[in-house]
């Protein structure tokens, strides 16, 4: 019986331990960590050795086809004035050409149609399904006649609920994209 008391004792004095030492005033504070290493890991310096690459090397090279992020210098301010003269000033450096718009098209499908739909009418699964607020379709009398310039601009910086694009496309693949819409806004 006296052992029996003992272990009640010291189960619930191990309980005690656990429950004080897990609680902290500090509300951050995680408390006692089993394995502190994975909660807080040390980062590997870009200049020195690692096993865990093939190569040897921390910093390795992008993968082929990444976008550097100081990839573009784009000239016109995020402002009222700049999309303008974005509209006034900018034309596509790009040739009209069916491989440009094939690309186009699979560029749009891929980052384009789930807002503004397969045909550029505001029906994309965004907006069909999950009840966000439609982009204007692109033959409305707002799109209809939209300078490539403020495409570009649209793209680059966003428009309305739409993101900046710049860091997802080139220029060159936003370019192409716009080859699309304006082949969309004709149909």
């Amino acid at each position: 019986m006296f052992i029996n008391k003992m272990r009640g004792v010291l189960v619930m004095g191990l309980a005690a331990a656990v429950v004080l030492t897990s609680c902290s005033k500090v509300k951050r504070d995680p408390g006692l960590e089993y394995a502190p290493q994975m909660y807080r890991p040390i980062a590997y310096n870009p200049d020195q050795k690692n096993s865990v690459f093939a190569d040897g090397k921390t910093a390795q090279t992008p993968v082929e086809g990444t976008i550097p992020t100081n990839y573009e210098v784009f000239h016109y301010p995020h402002t009222p004035e700049g999309y303008e003269a974005a509209g006034l000033e900018l034309k596509s450096p790009l040739a009209h050409t069916n491989e440009n718009l094939e690309e186009g098209k699979r560029l749009f499908l891929n980052m384009c149609s789930h807002c503004h739909g397969k045909t550029g009418m505001a029906d994309g699964n965004v907006v069909a399904k999950a009840g966000f607020p439609a982009p204007p379709a692109y033959n409305s009398a707002l799109l209809k006649n939209l300078p490539e310039g403020k495409m570009f601009y649209s793209i680059t910086y966003g428009k309305g609920a739409m993101g900046s694009h710049a860091s997802q496309l080139s220029k060159e693949e936003r370019w192409k994209i716009i080859q699309y819409v304006q082949y969309l806004q004709q149909q």
